[in-house]
């Protein structure tokens, strides 16, 4: 797939500049106005069908060709993070305070790049849905435009997603098939103790003592209760009491970030922390209030779209620099609510291990990071061979072919 490789390769000057013109001017969840226009008028000028407006900002582009009755939805997320951007590019971010750290302005010129790429030659036979999505960054963008009638106005049969990663080798494929992506919830833990003189705490009911010690016991509950072989995370992030010295107050808060790979796991942790809570509480005298917000679901990859999505990458850029089972990560994504409604699978493409000096090594959501514009050919060439593929011409269904060439190759 050389020829494809060289063909995104030679256009991708033009997307490069608008992925700098976007990072240029970064905007939070459900604020995409700009970003969305932007995208809206490119695949308006492309020839493909344009929705906006939905779940908010979001926009969807429609191609069809010939009269196939396969459905293919390809998803990239627009927004950006409130972070004050210390990459030191000539293109950062005009807005202070604002950036895109997670590399989202990169994941809207690929997909903007293929869908350039497929308007003008791609040879495919049914329904293409390009998905760009607002608010992925804690503000379930994915769920709202789902509650916007996504998938009943754009019917797909699977759907796709890809992230960078930095710490990966620039433009390396790396799959993987079951629970890839960590669920996320968070938590609020309110000790409600009695207030008093710092030299007097006998008159008093300490909830800093008892926040203290909760953190500790909280560490019990991975270590534990959580089987070793599934990951689990419980992290107290943030704690909040008193003002002085000699001033016992009355209340402590901490807030937790929660975070499993399994379903039954988030279950478990949600009930053992909200155990633990109480118990430490009445231990030291005190009540407690646990408010548990839900966050993202875990992501699960369906296994016959992730075989499909290893031929097309194994096809693409060879076996080695293809990883076809990588490990899950802890992060989360809301691309986790598609899924549940949708077969398809989330891979990463590698932003750079440090092997150009250090430059797309920096991890995301840090105010250093940038994304790596040479991933603008390989991911855009991905999405129009993935596209092409599922879609295929043929009477055999894509994914059967996708994974025979797969076996085949191993």
């Amino acid at each position: 797939m050389t020829y494809l490789l060289q063909a995104l390769a030679a256009r991708a000057g033009e997307f490069i500049s608008l992925r700098r013109d976007i990072h240029r001017h970064p905007e939070l969840a459900f604020e995409e106005h700009r970003t969305a226009a932007l995208v809206a008028d490119k695949l308006a000028g492309w020839g493909y069908a344009v929705h906006t407006g939905i779940g908010g900002t979001g926009v969807v582009g429609t191609l069809v060709r010939g009269s196939g009755k396969r459905r293919l939805g390809i998803r990239a997320d627009m927004d950006a993070l409130p972070i004050a951007e210390a990459s030191g590019a000539e293109w950062s971010s005009a807005r202070p305070g604002l950036m895109h750290a997670c590399g989202h302005d990169g994941h809207t010129a690929m997909l903007l790049a293929a869908a350039r790429h497929l308007a003008e030659q791609g040879r495919f036979d049914g329904t293409l849905h390009l998905i760009f999505q607002p608010a992925e960054e804690g503000g379930g963008g994915a769920l709202r435009m789902m509650a916007d009638g996504l998938f009943e106005r754009f019917p797909c049969d699977a759907v796709f997603a890809m992230h960078n990663m930095p710490g990966i080798a620039q433009g390396r494929l790396v799959l993987r098939e079951g629970a890839a992506m960590a669920s996320s919830d968070c938590a609020t833990i309110t000790l409600n103790g009695v207030g008093g003189h710092g030299g007097m705490p006998h008159r008093a009911a300490d909830p800093i003592v008892a926040a203290a010690s909760l953190v500790m016991a909280l560490q019990t509950v991975v270590a534990r209760n959580v089987d070793p072989l599934q990951p689990a995370v419980v992290t107290v992030g943030a704690i909040a009491s008193g003002k002085a010295n000699n001033v016992i107050p009355a209340t402590a808060t901490l807030e937790l970030s929660v975070r499993a790979l399994d379903r039954e796991v988030r279950s478990l942790l949600e009930r053992r922390i909200r155990a633990l809570a109480a118990a430490q509480a009445e231990s030291f005298g005190l009540s407690a209030r646990v408010d548990w917000t839900p966050g993202y679901a875990v992501l699960v990859n369906t296994p016959a779209e992730t075989d499909f999505a290893r031929a097309v990458a194994t096809e693409l850029l060879g076996a080695d620099r293809v990883t076809l089972q990588g490990p899950p990560l802890t992060g989360s994504e809301d691309f986790a609510f598609m899924l549940e409604r949708v077969p398809g699978s989330y891979l990463l493409i590698g932003n750079g291990a440090g092997e150009d000096g250090g430059a797309g090594a920096c991890m995301v959501h840090n105010p250093g990071y940038d994304f790596n514009d040479g991933n603008i050919a390989v991911g855009s060439a991905y999405w129009v061979l993935l596209t092409e593929r599922f879609l295929a011409t043929t009477d055999v269904p894509a994914a059967a072919v996708a994974t025979e060439e797969l076996c085949t190759a191993d």
